[in-house]
């Protein structure tokens, strides 16, 4: 019996295209709002006896928590033989220790309440820190996935004469795979962070590298500081105008109309919705299920 996907809201494209992927069918899910704000879902699709995808990006979360669960216990209770969480990007890996007295690690309590509710969660370069992998945190199955291969494949296709920066030395695993890959140069630079708004960023002498196409990389776009800091000092060096190129495109706030002027073009992979993918996620996912991997 073929694998059944359904989207939360939001997901739609990605679903289609990771039902056509896997050769299984797409589903629907309805939601609305009762009056008094509470939530109602229902699966059109049925799941008895299917292996159930539910495809859920979590940039923001806290609104799609309640009906992504509602969807999962409803496909269970119609009959799903599994019930997976496909989560592009999953959401509360920031606050993965307390800072400070009595704070909440909110990383784990996410971790508690997506692994009570699905037999596997797959995600694609979470921002894992502090734990060495999924697998501390989530107690059922994980598959992490890595788009780097994806991102330096399309470096290589689209950029001339890429040089390969990344903005901080959490980037460093992502600029030097991406590099070795392409056999391109690449170079990371020292961020000194002052706050959620306010970054430093060092930049060596890059005046050899006037003939290639400067390319930063990272994970994750949120706030945008460090990516313009970054970009603003690459132009002082007369440097061609950079390109960026990142997995999960959040862009909160003004992030994207500020850092739109600065690059040449900035890409990203569709494990968000927005006007920057170009980069698509869904046959690395289907091959994953598919084949069952996991961490």
């Amino acid at each position: 019996m073929t694998r059944l996907t359904f989207p939360l809201p939001g997901n739609e494209a990605f679903a289609s295209a990771l039902a056509a992927a896997c050769g299984g069918e797409c589903g629907r899910i309805e939601t609305r709002h009762f009056p008094d704000g509470e939530s109602y879902v229902r699966l059109h699709g049925d799941p008895a006896g299917r292996v159930v995808d539910l495809v859920c990006t979590l940039a923001r979360p806290d609104a799609a928590f309640l009906p992504l669960v509602f969807a999962a216990d409803a496909a269970r209770e119609l009959g799903a033989r599994e019930v997976n969480l496909v989560a592009p990007y999953l959401a509360y890996m920031r606050q993965d220790a307390r800072f400070q007295p009595g704070e909440s690690i909110t990383s784990l309590s996410f971790a508690r309440l997506l692994s009570s509710t699905f037999d596997r969660v797959l995600t694609v370069d979470p921002h894992l820190h502090r734990h060495p992998a999924l697998a501390a945190l989530y107690t059922t199955t994980t598959t992490t996935l890595h788009a780097a291969p994806l991102l330096a494949d399309w470096i290589a296709a689209n950029v001339e004469a890429p040089l390969v920066i990344g903005p901080d030395s959490e980037s460093e695993q992502w600029a030097g795979a991406i590099a070795a890959r392409i056999g391109a140069p690449h170079v990371v630079l020292a961020k000194t962070r002052h706050g959620d708004r306010s970054v430093e960023i060092a930049v060596p002498d890059l005046s050899a590298f006037r003939s290639h196409t400067p390319v930063l990389v990272d994970d994750i776009a949120s706030s945008g500081r460090t990516l313009m800091v970054a970009a603003r000092q690459l132009v002082e060096q007369r440097l061609r105008q950079p390109e960026c190129v990142v997995v999960h495109a959040l862009f909160a706030e003004d992030a994207w109309s500020a850092l739109l002027p600065l690059f040449a073009r900035i890409t990203s992979t569709d494990a968000v919705p927005h006007p920057s993918n170009r980069i698509a996620l869904a046959p690395l996912v289907a091959d994953a299920l598919l084949r069952g991997l996991h961490d």
